[in-house]
């Protein structure tokens, strides 16, 4: 065989293991570009699965979040819901319990009032006042003292102020200290009365009949709050 023959086979063979090699490269290309689909379906099978996983992650913690927040919001709102029930139930009791217990205010249409001039202590009134009704009634307040044709009401004595409403059964008697002048002459704008006129908290008036002589006011002048006993009412 010549050199000329073997070169020619030489490269006949060559060029079939060339194309053989191209062959081989391009299947493996398509290989490489099928698996690229695969692995970007599986990328975006990933971000896809992340996403979805993520949301319930998120939606987990939003309804945990949530859950948690309305269950607080709705204990408070159902605690201070109560507590203004709670709240308003107690004062309609409260109002509807001394509504139910209070009496009819004493006035002059149901009681005897009377002014009387005592020794001790010096320059005091004493008024009392005579549930002359068939029912109890509620002595509130203090006297509204109109002393001759004054302009104006004394004072009350603020500290004479009685712990509880005073109440009058039919036939019992409540009463008012007054001071009608200072002891010790320091009053001024003093004047002789000798008429009197008694208001109370509601209803009509009294006018209880003062000595003939009449009383000596000045502008010391003051009254007591309605007391249950005597003694409380003089001890201004």
């Amino acid at each position: 065989m010549s050199a000329r023959t073997v070169r020619t086979r030489l490269l006949a063979a060559s060029t079939v293991a060339l194309a053989a090699l191209a062959l081989t490269a391009c299947d493996s290309g398509k290989g490489v570009r099928d698996e690229g689909p695969s692995a970007a379906s599986q990328s975006s099978a990933q971000p896809d699965g992340s996403t979805t996983a993520k949301p319930a992650a998120d939606s987990g913690t939003s309804t945990g979040g949530s859950a948690a927040t309305p269950t607080k919001g709705s204990t408070k709102g159902s605690t201070n819901g109560s507590s203004g029930t709670t709240g308003d139930g107690k004062s309609a009791g409260g109002g509807t319990g001394t509504g139910g217990t209070r009496n009819t205010a004493c006035d002059g249409a149901h009681t005897r009032t009377t002014a009387t001039e005592v020794s001790r202590p010096l320059n005091h009134l004493l008024l009392t006042v005579t549930n002359t009704g068939s029912k109890n009634c509620d002595l509130t307040g203090y006297p509204i003292a109109r002393f001759g044709e004054a302009q104006s009401v004394p004072p009350v004595a603020e500290q004479t102020h009685p712990q509880a409403v005073v109440t009058l059964a039919p036939g019992e008697s409540g009463y008012a200290g007054v001071l009608l002048s200072a002891g010790d002459g320091s009053g001024g704008n003093g004047y002789t009365a000798k008429t009197l006129v008694v208001g109370f908290a509601k209803g009509a008036t009294s006018t209880p009949a003062l000595p003939a002589k009449g009383v000596y006011v000045d502008d010391k002048l003051t009254v007591t709050y309605w007391q249950q006993r005597l003694a409380d009412a003089l001890s201004y």
